[in-house]
């Protein structure tokens, strides 16, 4: 089973991905699209659906997990960042993929074991239960795996 976790964002947009087999984690993965030089919306978010599609192609994951919405105080993030899930949730779609989405209060629960982890404890227990060898440069590739891994706390049992 292959799990891909999303961590959206209009500018970078964290991915990971883990291959289970037999109740076991036997490798892991994550980048971040980075379309921050794109000024415009439009273009990012074209970008963005690119990148992401082009991702699930390559990979083919059985399932995309993806962290839910989260109250900002910015309003305009919010849309922005609602504009940006709606793309990766577009090409989700369009791949006939099986969709879950966790909270961050979920993510951080099920990887640090406390819903108001900060990102260093996040990024810190990631890089310990997947035993990454080398670090990504962005917190959004190490949320991307937390995403992932929590959805596969969520189901280790039923496999």
């Amino acid at each position: 089973m292959l799990i891909l976790g999303i961590d959206p964002g209009s500018r970078y947009c964290g991915y990971g991905l883990l291959e289970i087999q037999k109740k076991r984690i036997i490798a892991a993965g994550c980048d971040v699209i980075d379309v921050s030089r794109e000024k415009d919306i439009l273009k990012r978010l074209n970008m963005l659906y690119s990148a992401v599609d082009a991702i699930l192609d390559e990979y083919n994951p059985d399932v995309a997990t993806v962290e839910s919405m989260f109250l900002q105080r910015h309003v305009r993030s919010i849309f922005t960042l609602g504009h940006a899930r709606g793309v990766i949730l577009l090409s989700i779609a369009r791949h006939n993929l099986q969709m879950l989405e966790y909270s961050p209060r979920e993510i951080k629960k099920a990887v640090v074991g406390n819903g108001n982890a900060s990102k260093q404890q996040v990024r810190y227990m990631v890089s310990k239960q997947l035993n990454l060898k080398s670090a990504p440069k962005r917190d959004d590739a190490y949320d991307a795996l937390g995403i992932a891994l929590c959805h596969y706390h969520r189901i280790k049992y039923e496999l």
